[in-house]
C-alpha cells in the first residue's frame, strides 16, 4: 500500500523538482535583466550625448535663467528704489536751494530796512543839527527888543529838495544813466564805488519794493538828495518772496481788482503825496512771462486781468492825486526768450494798459546763458525784436530799458557792452530815454535749473573798460555829445 502510494507520488515529485529549476532560472534571468537593464540606463544617464544628460541641462538653464530673472527683478526694484531716493534727494536739494533763495531775499529786504531806518535817523541828526546852529546863532545875536530867550528862536527848516517837473522828467534833455546796487539808495558806497570806475555820475537809482511794505519814501527822497530820479519796481506780492515764486493766492489779479488791497494801495498813493516827489513807478514788470504771480495763466490769473489790475491801481492813484509825482512805466520782458505762446505781438498788445494809463515803456533785458553755437550777440539781437513790438503797442511812447545786465558766462560780455552802446547812440533808437543797469550778483532758477550770473559792471577788468569806453564815447549820447 505504501509503495503504491510512494509510487503514484513519483511524477508529482519529478515534476515539483523540475519547477523549482525552472523558477530559479527565472529568477536568476529577471535579476540579470534587472541588473542589464540598470547598467544600460547608468551607462544612458551619464552619456554625455544622452536625453537624460539634455534633460539635466534644459532643466539647469532653466533654474539658470530663473535665477537670473529673479536677480534682474531684484536689480530692478532697487533701481526704482534707488530713483525714488535720488529724486527725493533732489527734491529736498531743490527745496533747500528755494528757501535759501528766500531766505538771502527777505535778509536783503531787512538789511535795506535797516538801512532805510539809519538814513532817516541820519537825516533827523543833521536837521537836528541844523536847528542848533540855527539857534546858536540866534543865541549870539542882539535881541533888539529885549524881550524872549536867546534859545527861543525858530529852527530853521530843512532845505527842500528841489526837481525838475514831472513832464521835464519824462522828456529829459539828455538820457538817464541808472544803476541797481545791492544797498542803494539807503547806502550809497557801491553804487558811487561804480560810477567812479565808469567815470560817470549815474542819475537815475533803482530799488524794490514789495506789497507787505509802505511807500518807501526814504528811499525816494535819499536818491533825490543824490541827485538821482528814483525809479522803484514796485512788485504785488510780499518782497521776501523767492525769485521763482509764481503762487500767491493772497496776491491773485482778481483779489486786487475786486478790492482786496484798496486800504493798502490808498496809503500807499497817499505817502506819495505826502513825500511831494517826483519818481518813476515800474509796476509789476516782466508781466508777459511766466514766472511772476501777476503773469496771466498762473496764480489763478486769467486773460485780461492784468490790464484792469492796472488801471485799478492806477485810478487809486489819480484819486489821490498821486499820479502827479509818479511817472508810470510798463515794462514788459524780451520777447524772444519767451515761450511761443508769449512772443506775438497780439499778446504783448493785449498787456498794455492804454496810452493813458502809462507814460514810459520799456523792458527788461540781459544778455544771459546758454549761447548757441556761431549766435549773434549784441543789441539788436538782445533788445530788437521786443523794441519793434514796443514800437507797435505804443507808438510815441518813450522807451526806458529799465533793467539790463550781462553775464560773464563764456567772455562775451565786453564785446555786448560795445555793442550796447552802439546801439543806444543810434539815431533809430533815440526814443529809447535811457538804461538803469542791474549791478547784482544773483542766483536764479532758468529752465528749472539753479545759475548764477555776475550782472555786475565791475564784474571783471574788462568789462569796466568796456562799460567806461561805451558810456564816455566821444560824440555819443552819454558823453553829452548826443
Amino acid at each position: 500500500m505504501s509503495r503504491a502510494i510512494t509510487n503514484a507520488l513519483a511524477p508529482a515529485a519529478q515534476w515539483w523538482a523540475s519547477s523549482r529549476r525552472s523558477a530559479r532560472g527565472a529568477l536568476l534571468g529577471a535579476v540579470t535583466l534587472v541588473a542589464s537593464l540598470a547598467t544600460v540606463t547608468g551607462v544612458i544617464w551619464v552619456s554625455p550625448g544622452s536625453p537624460a544628460q539634455r534633460v539635466d541641462r534644459v532643466v539647469a538653464d532653466i533654474t539658470g535663467v530663473q535665477r537670473l530673472t529673479g536677480e534682474r527683478n531684484q536689480l530692478l526694484s532697487d533701481s526704482v528704489s534707488s530713483r525714488k531716493k535720488l529724486d527725493e534727494a533732489n527734491g529736498k536739494v531743490a527745496r533747500a536751494a528755494s528757501r535759501e533763495e528766500a531766505l538771502r531775499a527777505q535778509i536783503a529786504s531787512l538789511k535795506g530796512q535797516v538801512q532805510s531806518a539809519r538814513a532817516e535817523l541820519a537825516d533827523a541828526k543833521a536837521a537836528a543839527k541844523s536847528a542848533g546852529s540855527g539857534s546858536s546863532r540866534s543865541a549870539g545875536a542882539k535881541n533888539p527888543s529885549g524881550t524872549g530867550s536867546p534859545g527861543s528862536a525858530t529852527p530853521a527848516a530843512p532845505a527842500p529838495i528841489v526837481t525838475p517837473t514831472r513832464e521835464q522828467l519824462i522828456q529829459p534833455a539828455s538820457p538817464y544813466f541808472g544803476l541797481y546796487t545791492a544797498q542803494s539808495p539807503f547806502n550809497w558806497a557801491e553804487y558811487d564805488a561804480t560810477a567812479k570806475k565808469v567815470g560817470a555820475t549815474p542819475n537815475l537809482a533803482g530799488f524794490f519794493s514789495g506789497w507787505d511794505e509802505d511807500f518807501r519814501a526814504s528811499g525816494v527822497t535819499r536818491a533825490w538828495k543824490h541827485g538821482a530820479l528814483p525809479l522803484v519796481t514796485w512788485e504785488s506780492r510780499p518782497i521776501g518772496s523767492a525769485n521763482d515764486q509764481k503762487e500767491e493766492p493772497d496776491y491773485t489779479l482778481s483779489s486786487i481788482i475786486g478790492g482786496s488791497h484798496d486800504a493798502y494801495i490808498t496809503q500807499f498813493a497817499q505817502d506819495v503825496v505826502a513825500t511831494g516827489l517826483p519818481f518813476v513807478l515800474r509796476f509789476d514788470h516782466e508781466m508777459n512771462g511766466d514766472w511772476y504771480p501777476w503773469a496771466e495763466g498762473v496764480n489763478t490769473n486769467t486773460q485780461g486781468q492784468y490790464v484792469q489790475a492796472w488801471r485799478h491801481v492806477h485810478d487809486i492813484f489819480e484819486r489821490e492825486g498821486a499820479n502827479r509825482f509818479a511817472i508810470w512805466n510798463w515794462a514788459p520782458n524780451r520777447i524772444d526768450k519767451l515761450a511761443a505762446d508769449r512772443r506775438g505781438l497780439d499778446y504783448l498788445r493785449s498787456l498794455y494798459p492804454g496810452d493813458e494809463y502809462v507814460d514810459w515803456v520799456g523792458m527788461s533785458g540781459y544778455l544771459r546763458p546758454p549761447f548757441k553755437a556761431n549766435q549773434e550777440i549784441g543789441f539788436d539781437q538782445t533788445f530788437g525784436a521786443t523794441l519793434t513790438q514796443l514800437r507797435q503797442v505804443a507808438p510815441g511812447k518813450r522807451i526806458l530799458l529799465a533793467e539790463v545786465g550781462a553775464s560773464e558766462v563764456e567772455g562775451h560780455k565786453p564785446d555786448w557792452l560795445a555793442s550796447f552802446f552802439r546801439g543806444l547812440d543810434d539815431p533809430a533808437n533815440a526814443d529809447i530815454v535811457g538804461f538803469s543797469w542791474f549791478s547784482l550778483t544773483v542766483s536764479s532758477k532758468v529752465d528749472g535749473v539753479l545759475a548764477t550770473n555776475d550782472w555786475r559792471v565791475d564784474s571783471t577788468a574788462a568789462s569796466i573798460a568796456a562799460f567806461k569806453a561805451g558810456l564816455n564815447a566821444p560824440g555819443g549820447r552819454f558823453s553829452g555829445g548826443g
